[in-house]
Parts: structure tokens; C-alpha cells; sequence
């Protein structure tokens, strides 16, 4: 008879208890996932308790109050505060997102914080990115033009063409849409994903960009491109309110439209 095992560290144990000096008026809990590699421990979920009347209002205040005054070995990334810069990207209460633009107060109940799923955790809240960056850097994410242009003139497109970009440049790479697409957590070797799609398609549909072709070309593959299957978890989930699922569509109309010229 065959006996399953789930994988090393899988299993989350309940963690520690951490409470401030002096009782908290209004109390708000926080549970959040702990884990260090390099102790080869199973997971545990702490529980944080602070005083919600002496905290700011994002749940990444939160943390910097954890951090700052209960648990200074508490791991995350975070830099801009304002939803610009990905960093504190996170899973909290079940939904991909950034800890900076996420309210206390939109949580019922006790706060649960994961790390985004199904990539490496370095420690605690902050994931290895170094797979994602990696395919955001295959698709070129740049300017690709031979005409030549007189020394310090600029690259111009119309008002129309420059509306094209719009729900497309203003993606952070957070990486928020990708970690909750199915295909992408099975398929994450050979699938680019939604985030680094939406970037490829931002180049592509740029009026500047001479290399539609070829970029057209390096996504012409069964996984780049062909194992999104409009689940729309990306769209759902991205905290800059972009659409990742609209972006592959395009990329996929313009391979079928290139096929029957």
C-alpha cells in the first residue's frame, strides 16, 4: 500500500504568543507565517497582539509596529509606503496584495499573513524573486529600435498611441497577479505568467518599438504564453486595479491575426 508524505517543512505549527507591556484599549490580533530555512524547522504562525488606537491604519504599519516593538527578528520587505514600489507584497486574509494600501480596518476579525504563495521563502514574509526577475529580464523590457535618430532628438507618438500603454506601464512588479494564477504555481519554469506578460504586451503595443516581430516570435511557445487559461485570479487580485488577463488576450489575438496575413 502506497504511503503518501507531504514535503519537508509543509506542515504549519501554531508559533508564539507576543504581547505588549501594557494592555491594549482596543487589542487587534495578527497571525503571521514564521519560517527560516536555515533552521530546517517546520513553519509556525505567530500571534501578535497590539493596540489598534496606537497603531496607523495599514496593515503595514502593523508590521513596522511588530517589528519595532514586539519582535525585532519579524522578516519583510517594504520601502515606498504608498503602493509604488511592490515590496511589501504579500497574501493577507487570503488575497494577494500590498501591505501599504491594505486597511486594518477592511480585515474582520484576526489578520492572517502569509509570504506570496508558491515561491521560495527566504524568511518569514519575504519570497525568492529571483526566478520572477529573471523572466521579466527574457522579454526585454525595453526601447528595441534600429531607425536612426539625430543626436538628442526625442521619440515621439501621437496622443492615440501613447493612450495604448495606459493600464500597462503602471505595473510595480509585485508579482501579487502571478503567485495567484494556478497555471503559474504549476507551471512556473516554462510559463511567464501574468505579470510578465502584461510587461512583454507593454513593449509590443508601444508605437516606438520596432521589434513586434520578434517579440511576437519569442512568445510563439506552448507554456510562454498558451497555459494562461483566463482564470482572471490576476485581474482579480492586482493591487494597482491593472488587467494582466486583457494584456494576454491581445497577445494572443495578434499571434491568430499574424497567422492569416
Amino acid at each position: 500500500m502506497a504511503e503518501l508524505r507531504l514535503p519537508p517543512n509543509s506542515k504549519i505549527l501554531e508559533g508564539k504568543m507576543h504581547v505588549g507591556l501594557d494592555a491594549a484599549k482596543t487589542p487587534q490580533k495578527l497571525k503571521i507565517y514564521r519560517y527560516d530555512p536555515d533552521t530546517k524547522e517546520n513553519p509556525k504562525m505567530d500571534t501578535y497582539e497590539i493596540d489598534r488606537d496606537q497603531c496607523g491604519p495599514m496593515v503595514l504599519d502593523a508590521l513596522i509596529k511588530i517589528k519595532n516593538e514586539l519582535d525585532s527578528t519579524l522578516s519583510f520587505r517594504r520601502s515606498c509606503r504608498e503602493g509604488i514600489c511592490g515590496s511589501c507584497a504579500m497574501n493577507i486574509d487570503g488575497t494577494n496584495t500590498l501591505a501599504c494600501i491594505k486597511p486594518i480596518d477592511s480585515i474582520q476579525g484576526d489578520i492572517k499573513i502569509y509570504p506570496l504563495p508558491h515561491m521560495q521563502v527566504i524568511k518569514d514574509l519575504i519570497p525568492d524573486m529571483t526566478h520572477f526577475y529573471a523572466q521579466y529580464e527574457s522579454i526585454q523590457p525595453w526601447l528595441k529600435t534600429d531607425s536612426p535618430k539625430p543626436a538628442g532628438s526625442e521619440q515621439l507618438q501621437s496622443p492615440e498611441d501613447r493612450e495604448k500603454l495606459d493600464g500597462l506601464y503602471e505595473c510595480i512588479l509585485c508579482a501579487c497577479c502571478s503567485t495567484s494564477c494556478p497555471s503559474y504555481w504549476w507551471n512556473s519554469e516554462k510559463y511567464l505568467g501574468p505579470a510578465v506578460l502584461l510587461q512583454a504586451y507593454r513593449w509590443i503595443a508601444d508605437s516606438r518599438d520596432e521589434y513586434t516581430g520578434e517579440r511576437l516570435d519569442d512568445l510563439e511557445d506552448p507554456f510562454k504564453l498558451y497555459r494562461c487559461h483566463t482564470i482572471m485570479n490576476c485581474t482579480k487580485t492586482c493591487p494597482k486595479g491593472l488587467n494582466p488577463a486583457k494584456a494576454i488576450s491581445e497577445i494572443k489575438k495578434l499571434m491568430v491575426q499574424r497567422q492569416g496575413a
